[in-house]
Parts: C-alpha cells; structure tokens; sequence
C-alpha cells in the first residue's frame, strides 16, 4: 500500500495532512483515475493492483464529493479527481476548468451507474492462480510495503513489538506482517506455513539495502536534471560503533523550487588526505554525483573533527575548484567560527552551551526558574529583563548573539542553577541535581569566564554581518559588499592586541569578582606545567592562548568562507526586483554576473539581457509589490524569458549560505529527529536515509525487480 499521494509532486504529506483514498476496484474508473493523475505508468495496471497498492488524497477532489463525519471520511459513488495543481494555474481560468470537470464527472457518473447495477448482478468472480513468480513477487511488495511504512514513521523494523527483544520473530516487522496475515495476506499466510517464518534477518537487511540503493538512484537523478548543486555535511555521528559523515545536497528543482535532501551516510574512519579522496571517490563511483557540477560546499563541524573536514574541504576544492567554501544557513556564523577553535577555553564555553541547552529543555519549570532568576538581577530594568527572558525562551546558545547573551544573564544562570542543585524544596531529581552542579562547575571557572569575555568582544566585529548574511535578500547582498569594512575592524584588533586584551581581561576580572571567582590559570595548563607556573601571570596566558589565537582564527576563517567568487555570488542578490527597486538609481554590476559565464546558457547576451531585466524593475507602480525574496523570484512566470537571469538565479539558490524557505528545509530536521529518538543500538545508515526520503515516489515494481536481480539465489531456494 501506498500512505502517500500517487499525484506527481503532491505536496500533501505531514505539513498538510489529507485523507487517502483507494483507487476504485472496476477496470473503467481506475483507468479514468490514472488517466486524470497523470500517471502514464499506471494506465495499464490492473484495478486489483492498483487498489491494492495506491491512494489519491482529498486535495483532488471536489469537497461534494467527501463525506466526512466522526468516524470516517468516504467518497461518494462514483467520484473522480478533477483539481490538480491549481496554486501554479492562473485563477482565471481556474474556475472554468472546475466547472467543465464538474460537469464530465456528473455526466459520467450516470453511464456508470447502469454499469454498476449489471456488476453488481455478476457472481463473485475467480480468483486467478498465480504463477510461483508472480506469486513470490507478490510476497516481496508485502515486505517492501510493511518495511515502507515503518521506515516512514522511523520505527526501528528490528525493534520489539512488546518490548522485549527476542530476535526478529518478536519484532515491529514481523508483528506487522502478522497482521497482514490475519487480514487474508494469502501469499504471506503461505510462506509462514512452509517456512514457519515470512522473513529472515538476513532477507529483512537485503530488503533494506535495495530500498536505499532506489532512493539513492532517484535523488540523483533528482539532483542530474536540476544541473547544479552545493554539498553540506554535518557532525560526524556513531552508528554500530563507527564514525559516519552524514552529507545532504542542495540544488534548484525543475519547477525552480529550492530544495535540500539528505543522500546518505560516509565512512569517516582513517585520517588525512587519504580519507578526504576516499570519501570523494565514493561519492563519484559508488554514488554516482557529478561533483563537476559542484558549485559549492558547507560543513557543519566542530571539535576534533574539525581539522579533517578542512582537509576534506581543502580537498574537494583542490579537484573542483568551483565548489566553494561557504558558511552553512544551518549554523551562525558566530558558532560556526567559535566551533572551529581548538583552544581549551572556547571549546569548554562551546561544551557548557550544549549543556545548558539540554539542561533547560527538559522541562519548563527550569526555563521558569531562569526567568525568575533573571529578576532578580534585573530590579530596575524590566524591559531588559523582559527582552532576555524571551531570548531565553529560544534557543539562545546557538545564536548569533550566543556569547553576548550569555555574559548579560551569567550571574543568573549561576543563581538558578546552583538553586537547582541546592534542591531545597525537593523538586528535582538526583540526575538534574547532578546536571545542575556540573553546569555550575563550568560557570565558576576562570577559564570559561575569560573565554567568554574575549569571544563576545570579538564576535561583535562580525555579529552584524553574520545576522545579515542569513537575513533576506537586501540584507544578504549588504552582507556582500561589507565584507571588508569587517576585516579592516578585525586586523586593527590584531595590530594593537595588548590594548584590546588588556580591556577584555579587565572586563573578565570584573565579573570573575562580582561572581567570587579567583582569576587564575587553567587546571589542564597548571598539572603539565608545575615547575613553570609560578612565573606565568594568567593575563600573559590567556593573552598567548586565547586572545591572539580568537582573533587570528576569525580573520583567517572569514577570509576562507567568504572568498571572491562567493562574494560575487552573493552580490548577485542585486538582481532580486525590491532590491533593484530600493536601489534604482545604481544598475547592476556586470563584472558579478560575467564570472559565471560558463554556467549561464547565452553569454553573449548577458549585456542586454541584465538591462532589460532592471530596466523591468527600477520602477514601481502604485500599489504594485515586487518579489523580494530569491525563492519569490525564481517563482515569477515572466522569468523564463530571461534565461541568463534564471541561470544565475538558479546557481545563488544552491548556495549553502542562505536560509531555505521551511517548507524546503525539512531534510536536516527530519534527520535530527531520527538521531535524536532512535536508541543507538537501532540506528541504521539505510534506515535513516528511507525515513528521510520516505516522499521520493516508492514504486513497489521497481523495488521487487531490483531485489530479483540483485539477489536471484534467494528466489531460487524459496
């Protein structure tokens, strides 16, 4: 079965939930269904076949012809879908082709009504007998089928059904399948009597093998058709004891919608430029992604992973030098630079964050308790108490402003969670105690203190320019052209590094004084060097170890994810009509669009084109509303008739750097919730790609011939 849309690009899903209704079972209507779905490779299907495997959604459909009460929602008799992707039609038009289809679907509702009573009089028909092949096909969708529907609602299929784990004969697959038997699955019903088993473990892991190999082949063909596309990969995550890079591509659809997939799982075992070609040798060959058609790439790392994704990335850009490191929109830019640093100071403020984090959100009445805390430190300030509770209501520490907020509200936190650990009242468990004392032991160490201070004092420098370079297209494009203003802040803080250091060390003696905390230097430094520590002053130290190193790192960092051809890129963002039109005087520069000459389909005229499109722009009607957005302008109709435009267009939506629209930005969140709610020993690689792919278009056909050919022994022993 089916538990989606068989309508091609059918936006109903969880977002807009919509009841699913079975293709009819008399040979006519089903081809009529098929027909109006525009599903060429169903009109030949048998009607058993097709109600037996797909659904149409209730968006097809005129409401007339739903009935819906508490129980149950049904389609009257005789019903046949009629609205397909009105939102793209013009509305004009639309009206007319309802009624016109209205009007069909009545007048063949009353032939088959007569048809209907003649069936109605014919005997229950013969079942045909299937061939042992036909039948052993049969049995393969039945598996594809339950495996489809638990890989969708990320329900380990190994997983027991009555949680206790005794193998797969006790497990959600096999309980499933149980089912199925129950409900006169006769095909199944006959394997679990010869064999007292539907599936082994062995057969459930080659099933689940050719599921990922199809989803694979789709999104690459996916992403073939679109020409172009940027590579992100996250944090390196542990599955069945080993690192794997989870990596997720971007690219511009056929319909020019932006669109972002997860495709898979690498191996990141081994170190050096030996594993970054490995892994791009499997993403070439066994993957089969054109990385010539590489435009860009982002990576979301930190920590001891860090150093081998900028190999990996240095790499990727040695062979592909138009795949171009950029900021990911997954990350500010602030935590993207902080993440990178290996010094011990940074990466126990960026360890405490992920805490807090995790601390607070497990329950509201601890958000509650750092409000209250907030108060108290705030007596005469409310709207500044008011404004940082409701930061604190999101969350705050993967911000932009993360470091800022964090020195603001400080005593606080510290307050609340030594309040927490205190546990006068009895409120909390032992394990949020524990939680709360650790958290508390990070807050009252000079170290993070001092760490804190310098990256709030340099992250200002680029907090402005990182909250624009993820805003919207006007601000996004004056991201691009203040890059340098930017620099220039950081290298005068280079230059004159012992004035700077010594404000921030003072700042971090203040608050390490009001918090009755001793400046001293850190416990790691003081075990390896205890003959030298008493000539070593903490300001000398954390100038050396911190200060210089922030600075340096930030400078190099920026200069490394924001290079001239994605500058460039991004200042093509002057060609969205509302920025033309807030900037009407100033025509496009050229010189941004001619570096991509390569990539667009006419350069030659380029000149022309790039005028008459802002010439059709710099001026605005009354009333009249340009798009401002990239996502709004890959939209307009009129667009297509500037191909040069629509190329570059096209090329600035696969970049990393800027935020998708959230109903293109599901991939990444749909794959944290499965990292987060699958227990460890339950993760699976494949798994995890078909339960974020799980609206790729499953064709149970294809998935059965696939298993045949891949595995033909195992048709031979059963």
């Amino acid at each position: 079965m089916q538990n989606h849309c068989a309508v091609p690009n059918c936006p109903s899903g969880k977002s807009d939930p919509q009841p699913l209704f079975r293709f009819p079972n008399d040979a006519e209507r089903s081809k009529k269904w098929a027909e109006k779905c525009q599903r060429q490779d169903l009109i030949d299907r048998s009607p058993e076949h097709l109600y037996r495997y797909y659904r149409v959604c209730g968006k097809h459909f005129e409401t007339s012809l739903i009935d819906s009460d508490a129980q149950s929602t049904v389609l009257k008799d005789d019903s046949i879908p009629t609205i397909f992707d009105m939102s793209s039609q013009p509305q004009n038009g639309q009206a007319k082709r309802t009624k016109q289809t209205t009007i069909d679907n009545e007048m063949e509702s009353k032939g088959r009504k007569k048809m209907k009573k003649s069936q109605a009089a014919t005997a229950k028909e013969d079942i045909p007998t299937l061939s042992e092949e036909e039948e052993y096909k049969e049995y393969l969708k039945s598996l594809f089928e339950v495996l489809l529907l638990l890989g969708e609602q990320s329900i380990p299929p190994t997983g027991p059904a009555n949680n206790k784990d005794q193998g797969l004969g006790s497990s959600s697959f096999q309980a499933l399948l149980d089912i199925r038997i129950m409900c006169g699955d006769e095909v199944l019903k006959k394997r679990y009597n010869e064999n007292k088993e539907c599936c082994s473990t062995e057969q459930l892991n080659q099933l689940i093998e050719v599921c990922e190999k199809f989803i694979r082949s789709k999104l690459v063909e996916e992403i073939k058709q679109s020409s172009f596309f940027s590579l992100l990969t996250g944090d390196p995550v542990k599955i069945s004891g080993e690192w794997q890079l989870p990596v997720f591509v971007r690219y511009v659809d056929e319909s020019n919608f932006q669109r972002e997939r997860f495709v898979g799982f690498l191996s990141f075992e081994g170190d050096g430029d030996i594993l970054a070609e490995k892994l791009l040798s499997e993403m070439t060959d066994k993957w089969e992604l054109d990385m010539e058609k590489c435009r860009g790439q982002a990576h979301s790392c930190s920590g001891t992973h860090f150093n081998q994704i900028k190999i990996l990335a240095a790499k990727l850009m040695e062979m592909h030098p138009r795949a171009v490191l950029t900021l990911s929109s997954r990350q500010s830019l602030n935590m993207s630079l902080a993440s990178g640093l290996a010094s011990s100071g940074v990466q126990l403020v960026m360890f405490t964050f992920k805490k807090i984090e995790s601390f607070f959100g497990q329950s509201p009445l601890l958000q509650l308790e750092l409000e209250n805390a907030i108060s108290i430190f705030y007596p005469d300030n409310e709207e500044k108490a008011n404004e940082l509770k409701e930061i604190c209501r999101t969350g705050w520490t993967r911000r932009n402003d993360a470091f800022e907020v964090a020195v603001d509200i400080l005593e606080a936190l510290l307050l609340c969670v030594d309040s927490v650990h205190d546990n006068e009242d009895m409120k909390w468990s032992d394990q949020v105690s524990q939680n709360a004392l650790e958290i508390s032991k990070a807050l009252t160490d000079f170290e993070f203190v001092m760490a804190l201070v310098v990256l709030k004092n340099v992250m200002t420098l680029t907090q402005p320019f990182g909250k624009n370079i993820q805003g919207n297209a006007t601000e996004s494009h004056l991201a691009a052209v203040s890059l340098k203003a930017v620099l220039h802040s950081l290298k005068e803080v280079s230059d004159n590094i012992d004035v700077y250091h010594e404000f921030w060390n003072d700042e971090a003696l203040t608050i390490a004084a009001t918090m009755e905390i001793s400046a001293k230097l850190p416990r790691s430094f003081l075990r390896k060097h205890q003959a030298e520590c008493g000539s070593i002053r903490p300001e000398s130290y954390y100038k050396e170890h911190l200060s210089v190193p922030v600075v340096n790192h930030t400078i190099r960092e920026m200069n490394r994810l924001f290079c001239e051809d994605h500058l460039k890129l991004l200042r093509c963002l002057s060609l969205i009509p509302a920025v033309i039109e807030q900037h009407k005087s100033t025509e496009p520069e050229e010189v941004n669009v001619q570096a991509f000459n390569n990539d667009i389909p006419n350069a030659g005229t380029l000149s022309a084109e790039l005028h008459c499109w802002w010439v059709k722009w710099n001026k605005k009607g009354k009333g009249e509303t340009f798009p401002s957005s990239l996502h709004e302008t890959l939209q307009l109709a009129d667009v297509k008739f500037f191909p040069n435009m629509l190329a570059v267009f096209r090329l600035i939506g696969v970049l990393p750097t800027l935020a998708l629209e959230d109903s293109c930005n599901m991939a990444h969140k749909r794959f944290t919730m499965y990292m987060e709610n699958t227990p460890d020993r339950f993760k699976s690689k494949s798994l995890a790609l078909l339960n974020n792919n799980y609206d790729v278009g499953f064709d149970l056909d294809s998935l059965v011939d696939t298993y045949m050919k891949t595995y033909p022994e195992v048709q031979q022993e059963s």
